[in-house]
C-alpha cells in the first residue's frame, strides 16, 4: 500500500471507527456468476471491473445491500464486467473496503448507502481519476464535492405513499385505527419513505393514527422486533419495516401477532402471506445501470440520477391475498403520482 493510500485508511479509521476500535477487518467475495464465464449474452461491453463495498448490513440483509449485489451479478451476466463485493462489518472498514478497490484501479466502486458518505467523500478526492457511485446520497452534498462522484438517489416516499395507501385502504375496510413504522437510523432515505407512508396511509383513510419508532440499528432483528411488539400493543394492525435486516424482526413480530406486514427495498412477499406489500427501491436497476453507463463512457461525473416512479425506480411489490382488493386502485394513485396529480409528496417526518 502506498503511503497516501497507508495514511488515509489510517485516517479514515481515527475518523470513522465511532467508537469501534478494529479496523480493517472486512470480508470480500467475488460474485460466482463472474467466475464461471459462461454467460453468452451478445450485449457484453468491454470488460470493466466494479467494486460494490456494502455498509454494516451485509449482504444477508435480504433488501438494500443485496438488491445492490443483484445488480452487480447481472452486470456480470449481461455485460461481461468483473465484479468485487467488499463486506464491511463495522463503520470502520468504510475507508479501508474503498481505499483496497481504489489502488486496485477498479473502474468504477459503488459505495452502498448514506452511512458511506464521508468515507466516499474522503476517498474520492485522493483518487479524482477513479469514478465511484455512492447509492442514497447527492453528489453534491458530499464534503469537497469531489467530481469523481454520481450520487444514485431515489425518491422513496413514492414508493412509501402507495404502500401506506394500501395500509390505509385495509385499516379502513377492517376498523383498524392504528398503523405504524420501524424505521433503523433517522436518516434521508428512511424518512422519505416513512414520509410517505404516513401521507398514503392519511389520504386513504384521513382518521388513521400513524406510529413511528427508529431502532438506531439495521442488523439486530431483536430490536426492531421490539418497538414492533410495542407498536402493535397500542393497536397498530399493519407495521411496515424501514430497518434493513433489522426490520425484518418487526416483519417477523406482525407475523406473531396476525397482522399484516410491509417490507421495504426488495419485494418480500417471499416472507409469508402476513406481508402486505414491500416499498420497493430498485437498487439492483440502478446499480446495473450505472455500470453500463460507464461501460458506455457515459458516467455522471458529479451529478446525482434521481430514480422514481416516472422511470420506474421506485414502486410497490406483490399484494398478497387480502391486498389484492387494492390493486386497481393502487395502480391508479400510481398514475395520478407519475402525471403530477399527486404532488408534493412529504419526504420529512415531523
Amino acid at each position: 500500500m502506498t503511503m497516501k493510500f497507508r495514511a488515509l485508511a489510517l485516517a479514515g479509521c481515527a475518523a470513522l471507527a465511532i467508537g469501534i476500535a478494529a479496523c480493517g477487518s472486512s470480508s470480500s467475495s467475488t460474485s460466482s456468476s463472474s467466475s464461471s464465464g459462461s454467460s453468452t449474452t451478445a450485449s457484453k461491453g468491454k470488460p470493466i471491473k466494479v467494486g460494490l463495498v456494502t455498509d454494516i448490513g451485509g449482504l444477508n440483509d435480504r433488501s438494500f445491500n443485496h438488491l445492490a449485489y443483484v445488480g452487480l451479478q447481472k452486470a456480470e451476466k449481461d455485460l461481461g464486467i468483473q465484479g468485487r463485493v467488499l463486506t464491511s462489518k463495522s463503520a470502520a472498514d468504510y475507508v479501508p473496503n474503498l481505499t483496497t478497490l481504489a489502488q486496485q484501479n477498479y473502474d468504477l466502486i459503488i459505495p452502498v448507502g448514506f452511512l458511506m458518505a464521508d468515507a466516499t467523500a474522503a476517498v474520492a478526492k485522493q483518487v479524482p481519476n477513479e469514478k465511484f457511485s455512492i447509492i442514497d446520497f447527492s453528489a453534491a452534498g458530499l464534503k469537497g464535492k469531489p467530481q469523481n462522484v454520481e450520487g444514485l438517489l431515489f425518491k422513496e416516499q413514492e414508493a412509501g405513499y402507495l404502500a401506506g395507501y394500501a395500509a390505509g385502504l385495509y385499516a379502513k375496510d377492517n376498523n383498524i385505527k392504528v398503523i405504524s413504522s420501524v424505521g433503523g437510523q433517522k436518516i434521508p432515505p428512511v424518512d422519505h419513505y416513512i414520509a410517505g407512508y404516513e401521507a398514503g396511509a392519511k389520504a386513504a383513510d384521513p382518521g388513521i393514527q400513524t406510529l413511528h419508532a427508529y431502532s438506531q440499528n439495521f442488523v439486530a432483528q431483536d430490536k426492531c422486533k421490539e418497538i414492533a411488539l410495542n407498536q402493535i400493543a397500542k393497536g397498530s394492525g399493519v407495521v411496515f419495516q424501514v430497518a434493513g435486516q433489522c426490520g425484518l424482526g418487526a416483519l417477523d413480530a406482525a407475523k406473531g401477532k396476525g397482522k399484516q406486514g410491509i417490507g421495504v427495498d426488495a419485494d418480500q412477499a417471499y416472507l409469508g402471506p402476513h406481508i402486505l406489500t414491500s416499498a420497493q427501491k430498485k437498487v439492483d436497476v440502478a446499480v446495473f445501470t450505472a455500470i453500463k453507463a460507464v461501460q458506455d463512457g457515459q458516467f455522471k461525473n458529479g451529478q446525482d440520477i434521481i430514480n422514481q416512479l416516472s422511470n420506474g425506480g421506485v414502486g410497490y411489490g406483490t399484494l398478497n391475498a387480502v391486498g389484492q382488493k387494492y390493486k386497481s386502485q393502487l395502480e391508479k394513485v400510481q398514475q395520478d403520482i407519475i402525471s403530477g396529480k399527486i404532488a408534493n409528496i412529504p419526504d420529512t417526518v415531523k
